[in-house]
């Protein structure tokens, strides 16, 4: 058991379009939200549906990746590690922050690029 790492494989659907950041002029950051759904029998016998929410950070060429092809509603496995983190908000209360950071993302089901909105412009 001492080679247990910190290790996150999850797939799921996006739950909307990634936010991408530019620092630094050349590093790039995406920030993204991903549905996970478990399914289960209640106390009666019937099918209950839970959705859990992850919220996904990727770097360099992964955010690349998802920039051009992660919309809302795209299925998607990813693997990478957890962090958490916490920070003071503006009224000086502490909230915590869990993110996967992704390092390998497996876009599922056909590839689409983005629409460019330009194209669209009258």
């Amino acid at each position: 058991m001492n080679k247990i790492k910190n290790k996150v494989q999850l797939i799921g659907n996006v739950g909307e379009d990634p936010m991408i950041t530019v620092l630094d002029k050349e590093r790039k950051k995406a920030r993204l939200s991903l549905a996970t759904n478990e399914y289960f029998k209640n106390a009666e016998g019937g099918k209950v549906k839970r959705t859990y929410w992850h919220t996904l950070v990727t770097w360099g060429k992964v955010a690349d990746i998802v920039e051009k092809h992660v919309v809302k509603g795209k299925e998607i496995a990813i693997e990478g590690k957890l962090v958490s983190r916490s920070y003071e908000d503006k009224d000086g209360n502490k909230r915590y922050v869990t993110e996967v950071i992704v390092s390998e993302i497996l876009l599922l089901g056909s590839i689409e690029k983005k629409q460019d909105t330009d194209d669209d412009a009258l």
